[in-house]
């Protein structure tokens, strides 16, 4: 069987980077960062699905500075919207088929349970806003999809709330972290393995299962329990001891959402329902503990 042609966006972010990982050997992959394929820029997404000419089109770059969001609003459409609208056009135009993320950001956090696919959205931040109407255009136009939504992502590169908590747990003794906004932690390594799975499974079948689905790891916890957990307390005490020594922990502190004011509103609850994805795929994720372990390991 010949393996097939991945064209992947978003190389250097931290999903992209373990994409071009989880991916090797099993797919001719064409990763290409902003450097390559700037997807602000429409013309240039067009020729490149066009030279690649891909079986696959995986789209792991976003606009991702939620914050800065609320006032790059052009940029944050650009990247999140019509880039994954023309990847949805040309995927269609080639009869590829398109891997897209979303985010639970789509979500107002209302909810009391963990969302389902069915749930209503309604976005609280242009990040959300925008995020969702890139994943209603791939949805819409590409015939052979796989949109996951997922949530809180980490690794170990990039910008995320790992690698934040880990510098600050270096820097400071006390790190207030805010309690009362719950989701669930998911290592980037993670979905790029469930990812590479499913494309290595054959493409026939993935074609199969178009559709919408939730991606995450099981459990939940608040951004207190995950900086918690990062910085020493169970599984990530290692970690802390190869970074600030152990003769000293940082305590870390619950605080509110109002405590700590930020432009974009997030939503209070974001826990995603994923049977329908371990139902369609057969496995599921593990609980967000145990690849935190892993993933502070470094394995």
């Amino acid at each position: 069987m010949t393996a097939p042609v991945v064209m992947l966006t978003g190389a250097q972010g931290q999903l992209g980077h373990e994409l071009i990982a989880a991916l090797a050997g099993s797919c001719s992959v064409k990763a290409l960062d902003r450097s390559q394929l700037d997807l602000a820029d429409a013309s240039a997404i067009v020729a490149a699905v066009r030279t690649i000419r891909p079986g696959v089109i995986i789209n792991a770059a976003a606009y991702t500075a939620v914050d800065q969001a609320e006032t790059n609003v052009a940029d944050a459409e650009r990247i999140n919207a019509v880039a994954p609208r023309i990847l949805a056009e040309e995927a269609k135009r080639i009869g590829a088929l398109i891997v897209h993320y979303s985010t639970d950001y789509v979500f107002d956090g209302t909810a009391g349970t963990p969302y389902t696919e069915e749930a209503a959205t309604n976005p609280l931040s242009v990040y959300g806003r925008t995020k969702l109407d890139g994943e209603k255009a791939v949805l819409a136009l590409a015939p052979h999809h796989l949109v996951f939504r997922t949530s809180w992502v980490y690794g170990r590169r990039g910008k995320n709330f790992l690698l934040t908590m880990q510098r600050l747990a270096r820097e400071r003794d006390e790190l207030r972290v805010v309690a009362d906004q719950r989701g669930t932690p998911n290592w980037s390594r993670s979905l790029a393995r469930a990812t590479a799975d499913i494309i290595g499974n054959g493409l026939s079948l993935a074609r199969d299962k178009t559709g919408l689905y939730h991606l995450s790891s099981r459990g939940e916890a608040s951004w207190f329990d995950f900086a918690r957990a990062i910085v020493g307390h169970s599984v990530g005490k290692r970690a802390l001891n190869d970074a600030v020594g152990e003769s000293r922990q940082p305590r870390v502190v619950p605080i509110t959402t109002a405590d700590y004011p930020l432009p974009a509103r997030r939503p209070a609850y974001a826990v995603l329902d994923t049977h329908r994805f371990e139902r369609s795929f057969g496995f599921a994720l593990p609980d967000w503990r145990s690849a935190l372990k892993e993933c502070l390991d470094g394995s």
